[in-house]
């Protein structure tokens, strides 16, 4: 749907060495097939950029296991056994997943496997069970030290969090990540996002970091929003493909640019590598396996 998206294990990795320099403290990697651009799960995709980013800069390399949509378990989970990161993605909830929408306003794709996929999520649940999460946590958390974004699509998954930290599974800090904008979660609406920090504070209290990503038109409002209520924020072409109205990004590091612009305008300051990882507790990048 762009012809700017980083496809290849080269592409990413610069886009991801941009990203860096532009501001970001935090790089969240998907890897692609090479030759189709669809998600692609293969550990070896991930270790032919992982190294080349980690030598290029100081960034906090998160590795997802979220995957692509229809994957497995195992699938979604292996290339973060295979790499051992300092941080990765853990969705907190099973959801209706629906991008579907997205097939009424685009008319030119770039591979042809992309109005299928969208189409499909009519009919798809994003499994995320309690089952899953637990095996996720104790074979990635347990056994190689990793820490986690939690991302909260919906009120719901703040309580699974809490649930998951009184079972003793997780230790603080807790960095919640939520999300806004995709069909079948939490509406992009500021009310909303009021709402979830309230609760966010009731129940993690001194004990979490919080971050928020729009999908969207709605990436920039909201992560200022965020911004001002004293959070963190993430943005980037997995969230939204626009850098304005009717506007394509050309990188994610466009669009750090543009929300740290408004960020230091705002007062606040951006967090080094360095301070994000004494933050959250990180393990260090020399106890990566790549």
């Amino acid at each position: 749907m762009s012809e700017y998206l980083p496809i290849t294990p080269t592409e990413i990795a610069q886009a991801s060495i941009e990203a860096a320099e532009a501001g970001a403290a935090i790089i969240h990697l998907h890897a692609r097939n090479p030759e189709t651009g669809k998600p692609d799960a293969r550990p070896e995709l991930f270790q032919e950029f992982l190294p080349r980013i980690k030598q290029s800069c100081d960034a906090v390399l998160n590795i997802t296991t979220g995957g692509g949509l229809g994957m497995t378990r195992e699938q979604r989970l292996q290339a973060a056994l295979r790499t051992s990161p300092e941080m990765a993605s853990m969705n907190m909830g099973s959801m209706n997943f629906g991008i579907f929408p997205m097939l009424d306003k685009y008319k030119n794709w770039k591979h042809a496997w992309e109005p299928e996929f969208l189409a499909m999520t009519k009919d798809f649940i994003f499994r995320n069970t309690f089952g899953d999460i637990e095996y996720s946590l104790r074979e990635l958390g347990d056994g190689h030290g990793t820490r986690f974004e939690f991302e909260c699509y919906d009120l719901g998954h703040l309580y699974n969090l809490a649930w998951v930290v009184d079972q003793g599974w997780i230790k603080p800090p807790f960095f919640v990540q939520m999300v806004f904008g995709i069909l079948g979660g939490v509406g992009a609406d500021l009310d909303n996002l009021v709402h979830m920090h309230t609760i966010a504070e009731k129940l993690f209290g001194d004990d979490y970091e919080w971050s928020v990503l729009a999908a969207g038109r709605h990436q920039i409002p909201f992560t200022t929003q965020a911004a001002l209520l004293g959070g963190n924020l993430r943005v980037g072409m997995e969230d939204s493909l626009y850098i304005g109205p009717g506007e394509k990004a050309k990188s994610s590091a466009e669009q750090v640019r543009k929300i740290r612009s408004i960020v230091e305008n705002l007062g606040r300051t951006v967090a080094t590598p360095e301070e994000v990882r004494k933050r959250l507790h990180l393990k260090g990048a020399d106890q990566v396996a790549f």
